[in-house]
């Protein structure tokens, strides 16, 4: 018996689902960035997907939370970054290193959806509803980064000088991203940006003034 939750169980279902919604947030933010968000329905994101209009209303509320999947991919994997910051690495050889690792492991879907978001960066600028889904995943990053310096500092997540550098270290990171993004879609060579992993650890130096990014215990 499975309970009647299908073939693999309530597992099983849950991979199906999130792999359905990534797969509309796909369709969506391409024709976002090659039509508009004005020009793109639900009826036209389902048709490309290959679904029915309905389905994507059921796994979304509109079409511009469509985008939300992607945007906040990028926020994930730098949540989840950061919190395998060991204590005996500067913040420059952790995100060096990861930046080779995830290099390594990418697949081409990977780098697709890296891609996407990159657009939606970008188009960010332009587009509010895309923009708020943008900022929306900055701010889990901000919440983020706030616990990972209060652990580096040896401070409450709600001290107020921690909670200061997480907003000024997270702004700087956001532009970082933006700008970098904007380059490289207009055509700029990505060896010019290779070096974005020591990039964003000076940002994050800066904007705490040197209190984050050193090492916190010796090998």
């Amino acid at each position: 018996m499975n309970g009647g939750h299908g073939a693999g169980g309530p597992g099983a279902d849950a991979v199906r689902r999130d792999r359905l919604r990534m797969d509309i947030s796909r369709e969506a933010c391409r024709l976002f960035w090659e039509r508009g968000v004005d020009a793109t329905t639900g009826d036209r994101i389902a048709r490309a997907v290959g679904v029915s209009t309905r389905t994507v209303w059921r796994h979304f509320r509109n079409k511009e939370s469509c985008a939300e999947p992607i945007v906040t991919r990028g926020a994930a994997w730098e949540t989840a970054v950061l919190r395998r910051w060991p204590p005996h690495l500067s913040l420059e050889e952790h995100l060096a290193a990861e930046a080779r690792r995830y290099a390594r492991a990418a697949t081409d879907l990977d780098r697709l959806d890296d891609l996407l978001a990159t657009r939606m960066a970008v188009l960010a600028a332009t587009e509010p509803a895309v923009r708020t889904a943008w900022l929306m995943a900055r701010d889990q990053a901000r919440r983020e980064l706030a616990e990972a310096i209060a652990h580096r500092t040896r401070r409450p997540p709600d001290d107020l000088q921690v909670l200061l550098y997480a907003a000024a270290a997270s702004a700087s990171v956001r532009v970082l991203h933006e700008t970098v993004g904007a380059a490289l879609l207009t055509g700029a060579d990505p060896e010019d940006f290779a070096d974005t992993p020591h990039r964003v650890a000076r940002a994050v130096r800066s904007a705490t003034g040197g209190a984050v990014g050193d090492p916190t215990e010796a090998v």
